[in-house]
């Protein structure tokens, strides 16, 4: 619970310092929203790390596959790397490239999610009586 405040601090006062730098130095402006994302995502990194090892060790509990789970993370990796993207791009005044990586993302998402979708099929095909 303490971390949200920290990044919501961190969020806000990135936040005021860039619409004060914004009319004065846009440059240094743009800048400053980056580091401040750039922290946020520093601050976050443990608590990734922990959940993915506790997601980890309850698969291998569950005897579920790795190579499907480790897909499933680089998937949820793309999308929040596409949605940060994009968020930069539009803070940038590029909103239209922001939307291309997005959808961009979704794609590579979508093609990186067949062999999850073949695997679902083939569980419920064996389930079905013959």
């Amino acid at each position: 619970m303490e971390l949200i405040f920290k990044i919501i601090g961190v969020g806000l006062v990135t936040c005021i310092a860039v619409l004060i730098l914004k009319p004065v130095r846009a440059d240094f402006a743009m800048i400053i929203s980056l580091v401040g994302g750039v922290i946020i995502l520093v601050m976050i990194l443990s608590s990734i790390t922990s959940a993915i090892s506790l997601i980890t060790s309850i698969a291998n509990r569950t005897g579920v596959n790795s190579n499907l789970l480790a897909l499933v993370f680089k998937i949820i990796g793309i999308g929040y790397l596409t949605e940060f993207s994009a968020s930069l791009c539009a803070d940038a005044g590029s909103s239209g490239l922001g939307d291309k990586i997005l959808l961009g993302g979704k794609i590579v998402i979508l093609i990186m999610a067949i062999p999850i979708v073949t695997n679902i099929i083939n569980i419920v095909l064996e389930l079905l009586p013959t």
